[in-house]
C-alpha cells in the first residue's frame, strides 16, 4: 500500500484514492442522483416539499468533501461537531428523526451504486484494497448518523424543557397572579 499525501489517508491505496476521486469528482451526478431518491422515498416524506436547491447543496458538500471527511486528520470532534449541528438544524426545520437518518442512508448508497457501476474493483486486489475504503467511508456514515441523532435529540429535549418550562410559568403566573379575589372596601 501506498501513502498519498494529497488524499492525507494514512494507508492510502491507489484504489482509495480512485474511489474517493471518482465520488468527489462525480459529487453533482450523484447529488441528483440523491435528490431523485429522496425526494419519492416513503421513508423520507418531509425531504419531498423541502427547498430542493438547499438539499442539492447539502447533499453536493458531502460528496464533494468525501475525502476530507474520511481522512485520518479528520477528527471524531470534527464529525460529531459538524453532524451534532445538523441533527439540531433538522430538528429545527421539522424533519423526523428517521428521515434525517434515512436521508444520510441514501446519501451512502448512491455513493457505492456509482463506484458499483463504474467497475474500477476489477481485481481481487482492488476489491480487497476498496474494502478499507468501504470501512473507512462506513465508519463515517455511521459517525455521521450517531451524531446526528445526538444533536437532534438535544435539541428536542432543550425545546421540550423550554416548551415545559414556559407552561408551568404559565400556569403559574395564571395561578398565583391574582391570588385573591379584590375585597370590596367599606364605607368608612
Amino acid at each position: 500500500m501506498e501513502f498519498n499525501p494529497k488524499s492525507k489517508f494514512l494507508s492510502t491505496t491507489s484504489v482509495s484514492q480512485r474511489l474517493v476521486d471518482l465520488i468527489e469528482k462525480n459529487a453533482d451526478e450523484l447529488t441528483k442522483s440523491w435528490l431523485r431518491e429522496v425526494k419519492r422515498h416513503p421513508g423520507t416524506p418531509t425531504y419531498h416539499d423541502f427547498e430542493e436547491d438547499e438539499l442539492y447543496s447539502r447533499a453536493f458538500n458531502v460528496y464533494c468533501n468525501l475525502g476530507r471527511w474520511i481522512s485520518r486528520d479528520t477528527t471524531k470532534e470534527e464529525i460529531a461537531k459538524h453532524y451534532t449541528n445538523l441533527g439540531a438544524q433538522r430538528y429545527k426545520e421539522g424533519f423526523r428523526l428517521s428521515e434525517v437518518i434515512q436521508a444520510l442512508i441514501l446519501t451512502r448508497r448512491q455513493m457505492w451504486l456509482k463506484v458499483l457501476a463504474d467497475g474500477l474493483l476489477d481485481t481481487a486486489l482492488d476489491l480487497n484494497q476498496a474494502i478499507e475504503m468501504y470501512t473507512r467511508v462506513t465508519s463515517f456514515f455511521d459517525r455521521a448518523i450517531f451524531f446526528t441523532a445526538v444533536g437532534y435529540e438535544t435539541k428536542e429535549k432543550e425545546e421540550y424543557e423550554r416548551l415545559h418550562v414556559s407552561e408551568v410559568h404559565h400556569e403559574i403566573r395564571r395561578k398565583y397572579r391574582f391570588p385573591l379575589p379584590l375585597r370590596k372596601r367599606r364605607p368608612g
